[in-house]
């Protein structure tokens, strides 16, 4: 019986040992840029005098960060604008939490073919993203650029939403946000979103025809957790050092372009 009680408690104790190791590590998901970038600059230069520890764990997409968050596989993630928040959150009823906006990345118009929208012609291919939060941002700069014009849904339009008038009959065409850039030699024009455009090894700044302003910008990208761990100082910690002038200052060194701008 003592044997067995002591094997117990030592098991009890182990399991505590572990347990408190690794409720200490956090998982925070990321695209690779430039979100995985700013984290770990913030990982290898200020989290140690914060007593922060975190893990970076990469995703190629914008569905599955947000999954594995929901899922508890992640303690927060830094990828999303909040207009893209709010719509996974009534896609598919996510009760999340924006803890601190860090930075926006301007989107833009590519093409692989034609130097200005002066070589828009009606009938030309434009890809645009799939997700209702990116297809309605891509298609109002479509519309601020001048190529097509909108029809007054009083919501976020999508490529249903072509005027009558509109200056040419292009054809809109839905691909998911990372294959915008690889496949870009198959339309005339694509609206890419700058994570994947600087991935493909584009320059916002310098190859777009036209580039969204970085002022009065709503889509600052956010370090997002649960609303049952908004709290959890760690995670605030986190928000205060990606906002802190060590982070403003890589962020405009490391895209001294405009290709990422801070939003503090």
């Amino acid at each position: 019986m003592k044997k067995t009680a002591l094997a117990l408690a030592l098991t009890a104790a182990t399991g505590l040992l572990v347990s408190g190791c690794g409720s200490d590590t956090l998982k925070i998901g990321a695209s690779p840029v430039p979100h995985a970038e700013i984290l770990n600059f913030v990982k290898d230069n200020l989290a140690a005098d914060a007593g922060l520890d975190f893990e970076v764990v990469e995703y190629q997409d914008y569905v599955l960060p947000n999954k594995a968050l929901a899922e508890g596989d992640l303690d927060a993630n830094y990828f999303q604008h909040e207009p893209y928040l709010l719509s996974q959150e009534d896609e598919f009823g996510y009760d999340f939490h924006a803890l601190a906006g860090v930075h926006i990345e301007p989107l833009g118009v590519y093409s692989a073919s034609h130097a200005s929208f002066d070589e828009l012609a009606d009938g030309a291919k434009i890809g645009v993203s799939n997700d209702p939060a990116n297809q309605a941002r891509g298609l109002r700069l479509l519309e601020a650029a001048g190529a097509i014009k909108l029809k007054d849904t009083g919501g976020d339009p999508t490529i249903s939403d072509l005027a009558e008038d509109s200056p040419h009959q292009v054809e809109l065409i839905q691909v998911e946000p990372k294959l915008l850039a690889v496949n870009l030699p198959d339309f005339d024009f694509a609206v890419i979103n700058g994570n994947y455009a600087i991935d493909a090894g584009l320059s916002p700044s310098a190859d777009a025809i036209f580039l969204e302003s970085g002022e009065d910008n709503p889509y600052t990208n956010f370090l997002v957790t649960t609303t049952a761990d908004k709290d959890d100082e760690r995670l605030k910690k986190l928000g205060e050092l990606l906002r802190s002038p060590e982070v403003k200052e890589f962020i405009e060194s490391r895209w001294s372009d405009g290709s990422v701008i801070a939003a503090f």
